[in-house]
Protein backbone atom coordinates (compact mmCIF):
# COMPACT_ATOMS: atom_id res chain seq x y z
CA UNK A 1 0.00 0.00 0.00
CA UNK A 2 1.41 3.41 -0.93
CA UNK A 3 1.75 6.00 1.78
CA UNK A 4 1.23 9.66 1.10
CA UNK A 5 3.60 12.25 2.46
CA UNK A 6 1.85 14.93 4.47
CA UNK A 7 2.57 18.42 3.13
CA UNK A 8 2.10 21.61 5.07
CA UNK A 9 1.29 23.81 2.05
CA UNK A 10 4.17 26.24 2.49
CA UNK A 11 5.51 25.63 -1.01
CA UNK A 12 2.07 26.16 -2.51
CA UNK A 13 1.67 29.41 -0.60
CA UNK A 14 4.99 30.81 -1.82
CA UNK A 15 4.28 29.73 -5.39
CA UNK A 16 0.94 31.54 -5.24
CA UNK A 17 2.56 34.62 -3.73
CA UNK A 18 5.21 34.68 -6.47
CA UNK A 19 2.63 34.29 -9.25
CA UNK A 20 0.52 37.05 -7.69
CA UNK A 21 3.52 39.37 -7.43
CA UNK A 22 4.45 38.81 -11.07
CA UNK A 23 0.85 39.35 -12.21
CA UNK A 24 0.58 42.53 -10.14
CA UNK A 25 3.85 43.87 -11.48
CA UNK A 26 2.84 43.12 -15.06
CA UNK A 27 -0.52 44.84 -14.59
CA UNK A 28 1.19 47.86 -13.06
CA UNK A 29 3.68 48.14 -15.89
CA UNK A 30 1.04 47.78 -18.59
CA UNK A 31 -1.24 50.44 -17.11
CA UNK A 32 1.44 52.93 -16.01
CA UNK A 33 1.31 56.31 -17.78
CA UNK A 34 5.10 56.40 -18.28
CA UNK A 35 7.22 56.40 -21.40
CA UNK A 36 8.88 53.16 -22.48
CA UNK A 37 12.28 54.50 -21.41
CA UNK A 38 11.04 55.31 -17.90
CA UNK A 39 9.29 51.96 -17.63
CA UNK A 40 12.44 50.05 -18.66
CA UNK A 41 14.47 52.02 -16.10
CA UNK A 42 11.91 51.16 -13.40
CA UNK A 43 12.03 47.49 -14.37
CA UNK A 44 15.85 47.50 -14.27
CA UNK A 45 15.88 49.11 -10.81
CA UNK A 46 13.26 46.72 -9.51
CA UNK A 47 15.10 43.71 -10.89
CA UNK A 48 18.39 44.78 -9.31
CA UNK A 49 16.67 45.41 -5.98
CA UNK A 50 14.97 42.01 -6.08
CA UNK A 51 18.25 40.29 -6.97
CA UNK A 52 20.01 41.92 -4.00
CA UNK A 53 17.17 40.84 -1.69
CA UNK A 54 17.23 37.26 -2.99
CA UNK A 55 21.01 37.09 -2.56
CA UNK A 56 20.82 38.47 0.97
CA UNK A 57 18.00 36.17 2.05
CA UNK A 58 19.62 33.11 0.48
CA UNK A 59 22.84 33.79 2.41
CA UNK A 60 20.84 34.03 5.65
CA UNK A 61 18.98 30.83 4.85
CA UNK A 62 22.20 28.98 3.96
CA UNK A 63 23.81 30.07 7.23
CA UNK A 64 20.76 28.95 9.19
CA UNK A 65 20.67 25.60 7.38
CA UNK A 66 24.38 25.05 8.04
CA UNK A 67 23.89 25.86 11.73
CA UNK A 68 20.99 23.43 12.01
CA UNK A 69 22.91 20.75 10.11
CA UNK A 70 25.90 21.11 12.43
CA UNK A 71 23.59 20.99 15.44
CA UNK A 72 21.86 17.88 14.12
CA UNK A 73 25.06 16.01 13.21
CA UNK A 74 27.38 17.30 15.95
CA UNK A 75 26.00 15.11 18.69
CA UNK A 76 26.35 12.00 16.56
CA UNK A 77 29.99 12.76 15.85
CA UNK A 78 30.73 13.32 19.53
CA UNK A 79 29.10 10.02 20.47
CA UNK A 80 31.00 8.18 17.73
CA UNK A 81 34.32 9.62 18.90
CA UNK A 82 33.63 8.76 22.55
CA UNK A 83 32.64 5.18 21.75
CA UNK A 84 35.84 4.71 19.70
CA UNK A 85 37.97 5.98 22.57
CA UNK A 86 36.39 3.47 24.99
CA UNK A 87 37.45 0.45 22.92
Amino acid sequence: MATKKKQNGTGTFFLGAAVGAVAGAAAGILTAPKSGKQTRADIARGTKKAARKVKSESKKLAAKAEKEFRKATGGGRKKAKSSKSRK
